[in-house]
């Protein structure tokens, strides 16, 4: 049997937590809500950040609620959420849960990716938006049992690129890739990353948008072991993709990046749980990790680049 890895001290900790974590919580929130948390985040094209939120409210439904920042940690709820379409069609594949944003800029332009959950299960709904201001509806892009979607921020090979987290009929999920010539119609779909021996995961999901760097496609990923009284617990991992082939795994840290351990990650509405929609690269090359801790409230986490990198192939 092969011996366990031994980390040294000094890649222990190459994430570290915002020390006035968390920052929100349903008290920032300009309406009654249980928790905000799992939010997408983006760096606009003018320097400003915007979250993208999800707020669950005291009868748990879902919003998805914006907030704005100057310097990417303290941020201001918009007086109102998103406006999702008045259609039967939305209707009926939401029944008022929809959850989880990924927002990524292609091109000029802003795309939402967010699940979509009704009585026919989940799918993947798709927003648009050139200001991160006023969204507008475009349509929903997976078939059923899908979610945790989120777009590449460049055409690979001429077409979009999608991660995104189907379930499989035993319990299991994992990260498959997909590609479109429009936002519409999706195939070429290939699995990427299964779950990990190492970690005894029994499900994995994209996690923020993928950062691109020279040694590939840096993804910040989600993944769930089980523990004593098969509960789950959630960490966040990260991996490096081929950059025109992210179907390829070039490597994948073997052990978590981020583990729940502080108060704000073990107990909330859901016990042991760190989870990330979001991700912003600043030009000193710190990266900013927005996480939701036991799905009850919003965090903050950072990190080098070049350490997160290091870890795919050192960790």
């Amino acid at each position: 049997m092969p011996q366990p890895v031994i980390y040294p001290k000094d890649k222990e900790m190459i994430v570290k937590r915002y020390p006035e974590n968390p920052i929100l919580t349903k008290d920032d929130v300009p309406a009654a809500a249980k928790g905000i948390y799992n939010s997408g985040c983006i760096k606009t094209k003018d320097g400003k950040y915007v979250m993208l939120c999800r707020v669950e409210t005291p009868s748990m439904k879902q919003l998805i609620w914006p907030a704005d920042s100057n310097d990417g940690i303290h941020f201001t709820l918009r007086t109102e959420p998103i406006k999702m379409p008045d259609t039967k069609e939305f209707e009926e594949y939401t029944s008022g849960m929809y959850y989880d944003p990924r927002v990524t800029e292609i091109e000029g332009k802003y795309y939402l990716v967010f699940a979509c959950h009704g009585k026919h299960s989940c799918r993947l709904g798709l927003m648009e938006s050139m200001d991160m201001k006023k969204f507008t509806w475009r349509n929903f892009i997976s078939e059923t049992d899908n979610r945790n979607g989120v777009l590449f921020p460049e055409k690979i090979n001429g077409y979009y690129c999608r991660l995104d987290r189907p379930n499989t009929g035993d319990g299991t999920g994992y990260i498959w890739v997909s590609y479109s010539p429009d936002l519409v119609h999706w195939g070429q779909s290939k699995v990427v990353a299964m779950a990990q021996d190492e970690w005894g995961w029994k499900k994995n999901g994209p996690g923020a948008v993928p950062i691109r760097t020279d040694k590939g496609w840096l993804v910040i990923f989600h993944a769930v072991n089980v523990q004593c009284a098969a509960q789950y617990v959630y960490h966040i991992g990260v991996m490096l993709l081929d950059l025109k082939d992210p179907s390829t795994i070039i490597a994948r840290a073997k052990a978590p990046i981020l583990s729940p351990m502080m108060d704000y990650e073990l107990s909330g509405l859901t016990y042991a749980v760190v989870f990330t929609c979001g991700a912003v690269v600043e030009n000193n090359g710190e990266v900013k990790i927005y996480y939701g801790g036991a799905d009850t409230v919003q965090c903050l986490a950072t990190a080098k680049l070049n350490d997160l990198v290091d870890a795919c192939f050192n960790r």
